[in-house]
């Protein structure tokens, strides 16, 4: 008896005709297709086709967008012996492994209209820890990693591609990082500047989540990110000082006066606040902002001036309230409450110094 031949081989008409247009040669084996018939049925002219190494697409046409996207996944995706796929995790999805799509495909999947749709990708991005041993090869470009960042798990929309190939959950890099996967591969300053500004303006992720990973990349040097990264910093601050108007006029607030400096009187400037109500002596500053060469400013570690004008101001009575456009967007009532109980506590506390407010430049 010849130990290689199958013992309840599958009609390979029921293989091609299944859900599942996609398997590894490890997984064809399993269910039954020796290796000398899978090689076989991939020659030229015939019913399957090796996309990648050691994946085989079970129909002799053009790949769909997201049968390219899965067929990367099953290459870069770490199998145990016998082609079992090691169970999902924190880090993964079923049949994965540790592998997670990322750049502009990631893109696309997050929902971006100024990343290409898939079909129109020539590789697909994959990001697999550092001491894997793969190549880059076809549609699949490989990013190692020491870092590999916990995924989401989204399906591919059927607007993106109409012929649904597997129907599982993708694992997809965060935003931010798979911006700065993209970006890294872009020369082209206005489509960094689209993605970047998408990023911001769809509400996908916060300005200084970005600066952070393109700082990790060491991307921030390139002379056309500098301007990108200073329209992306403009954009989250117009789009946090708008959510910050909202939640005072949705929720009843008294008017603040908006974007103003204080000083004391003949003496230093203070500092600047984003709203201040002087009868309350209570300030709100917005700690979403970060330096352009990614420099922790207000609100993150590492930005000693930020702590120091609150602790000044406080010292004086006036009570400094820090929020987040983060915030402010996934929970503006809880962020109003907080506000509006500063300004309630105003009549407990001891009269503040008198301050002079003026018009932040």
């Amino acid at each position: 008896m010849n130990h290689d031949t199958p013992l309840s081989p599958r009609p390979l008409q029921q293989l091609a005709s299944g859900s599942r247009r996609l398997l590894t040669t490890a997984q064809l084996r399993a269910r039954g297709v020796a290796a000398a018939e899978t090689t076989a049925h991939c020659r030229p002219g015939g019913p399957w086709q090796q996309i990648l190494p050691g994946v085989v697409l079970l129909h002799p046409g053009p790949p769909t967008g997201e049968e390219r996207l899965h067929a990367v996944l099953l290459y870069a995706g770490r199998e145990r012996a016998g082609g079992v796929p090691s169970q999902p995790g924190p880090r993964t999805a079923a049949g994965h492994g540790e592998a997670v799509i990322t750049g502009l495909a990631a893109l696309t999947l997050h929902g971006f209209t100024s990343a290409p749709p898939l079909p129109d990708l020539e590789t697909v991005d994959v990001l697999v820890p550092r001491a894997r041993r793969l190549r880059s090869t076809g549609c699949a470009r490989i990013l190692r990693t020491s870092d590999l960042p916990v995924p989401e798990l989204l399906t591919v929309p059927q607007a993106l591609d109409p012929v649904r190939a597997q129907g599982a959950l993708v694992p997809v890099a965060p935003v931010a990082r798979a911006l700065a996967d993209a970006v890294a591969e872009l020369a082209d300053p206005a489509a960094v500047r689209r993605l970047l500004t998408e990023a911001v303006r769809g509400g996908h992720c916060e300005p200084a989540a970005v600066v952070r990973e393109l700082k990790e990349a060491h991307l921030l040097s390139r002379p056309h990110m500098v301007d990108a990264v200073e329209s992306l910093l403009a954009e989250g601050r117009a789009i946090a000082e708008d959510r910050l108007y909202r939640m005072v006029r949705d929720y009843g607030l008294p008017d603040p006066v908006w974007n103003v400096g204080l000083r004391l009187p003949g003496g230093p400037d203070l500092g600047g606040v984003d709203a201040y109500w002087p009868e309350h002596a209570v300030a709100v500053d917005l700690d979403t902002r970060a330096g352009r060469h990614g420099h922790a400013s207000c609100g993150e570690a590492g930005a000693p001036e930020c702590p120091r004008k609150r602790e000044h101001l406080e010292r004086l009575g006036i009570t400094v309230v820090q929020l987040s456009a983060k915030k402010l967007r996934d929970a503006p009532e809880h962020q109003a409450i907080v506000v509006r109980t500063a300004l309630m506590a105003a009549a407990d506390r001891e009269p503040a110094a008198y301050v002079v407010v003026l018009p932040r430049p």
